[in-house]
C-alpha cells in the first residue's frame, strides 16, 4: 500500500511543474526583479501567454477594461496574481493529463472549480486578502483524487461510495490510510508551491479541531458547499457544515447561499476557459 507522499512522487514523475513556474517564483523572491523580467519568462511560451491573458480577463478577476499584454497584466494585477494564474493554467493541463474513467470526471471538475470560486467568495466575506491564492487552493485541494484514480483506479472507485454516514474524506482514510487532500498537499510541496497555498489544503478537513487560521476554515466551508452542490439529493448544509466555524468567521446562512450561487453561476465560465486543455486531445 502506497502512502500519500509515494503517490505524489509517482505523479511528479509523470507530470512535472513547468520551468516557467519555478522561474516566476524565483523572480518573486528577488527584490531586484523588474516587470520586464517577468514578462520575458512568460512570453516565451505563446500558449501560456494566451491562456494567462484569457484568465486575466475572466470572471476570476473581474477587472474593468481589457488586459491585452503580459506587462500590463503584471502592472495591474501584480506578480503574485500572475503566479496564481499560472497555477490555474497548470491545473487545467494536469487535470487533462491525469484524466481517466475510474471516477466521475464531470463531477470532479465541477467540484474543483466550484470549490475554488466558493473559497474566493467566502474569503472576501471573511476579510481575507490575496483571495486569488485561495481560489487556487480551492481549485487544487482535491487534485489527489485524480492521481489516485490514475495509479489505483479500483481504490478510487471504492472511494466514490461515500454517503452522509461515511463522508468522502472518512472513506478515503478507511481505504487508503489518508485523504486525497494529503496527496494534493504532498505534490504541491514537491512542486515548491508557496506554503500559504498548501497549508489550508493540508488541514481544512480538521478545521473544527485544528483552527490554524481563517484560510483553513474558509476552505473547509467551501469544500462542503461543493459537496452539497454536486450531490444535492444526498447532502445538505445542515448535516455537512459546522455552524461554529461559520460563527467564528461571522458568515451567515445568507452568505453561504450567496457563495454557492456565485460559484454555481461562474463555474461554467471558468470551465469554458479551461475547456481547451480539459477536453481536447
Amino acid at each position: 500500500m502506497m502512502n500519500a507522499h509515494e503517490y505524489a512522487i509517482q505523479a511528479n514523475g509523470s507530470f512535472a511543474l513547468p520551468d516557467a513556474c519555478f522561474k516566476v517564483k524565483s523572480l518573486m523572491e528577488d527584490e531586484s526583479s523588474t516587470i520586464e523580467d517577468f514578462a520575458n519568462v512568460i512570453s516565451v511560451d505563446p500558449s501560456m501567454t494566451s491562456r494567462l491573458l484569457q484568465i486575466a480577463n475572466s470572471a476570476i478577476y473581474s477587472f474593468p477594461g481589457e488586459i491585452s499584454t503580459i506587462s500590463r497584466a503584471i502592472t495591474i494585477i501584480g506578480t503574485q496574481a500572475i503566479y496564481n494564474m499560472m497555477l490555474v493554467d497548470v491545473a487545467a493541463s494536469a487535470f487533462k493529463h491525469f484524466s481517466n474513467q475510474a471516477i466521475d470526471l464531470k463531477r470532479f471538475w465541477r467540484m474543483s472549480v466550484f470549490c475554488g470560486l466558493a473559497t474566493k467568495n467566502l474569503a472576501i466575506k471573511s476579510g481575507i486578502r490575496d483571495i486569488e491564492r485561495l481560489f487556487v487552493a480551492g481549485l487544487l485541494q482535491n487534485f489527489g483524487e485524480l492521481i489516485v484514480a490514475k495509479i489505483s483506479p479500483e481504490i478510487a472507485k471504492e472511494c466514490e461510495g461515500y454517503s452522509p454516514e461515511n463522508l468522502p474524506w472518512q472513506l478515503q482514510h478507511e481505504l487508503l490510510g489518508f485523504s486525497y487532500t494529503d496527496v494534493s498537499a504532498e505534490l504541491l510541496k514537491i512542486w515548491q508551491i508557496p506554503e500559504k497555498i498548501i497549508l489550508p489544503i493540508r488541514h481544512y478537513n480538521e478545521a473544527h479541531t485544528i483552527q490554524i487560521n481563517k484560510d483553513v476554515k474558509v476552505l473547509y466551508l467551501a469544500s462542503r458547499l461543493a459537496l452539497v452542490d454536486s450531490h444535492p439529493e444526498t447532502f445538505n448544509y445542515d448535516d455537512t457544515i459546522d455552524e461554529s466555524l461559520c460563527k467564528s468567521l461571522a458568515i451567515s446562512t445568507d452568505d453561504l447561499n450567496a457563495a454557492a450561487d456565485f460559484a454555481s453561476q461562474e463555474a461554467a465560465n471558468i470551465l469554458q476557459i479551461m475547456d481547451a486543455k480539459l477536453f481536447t486531445r
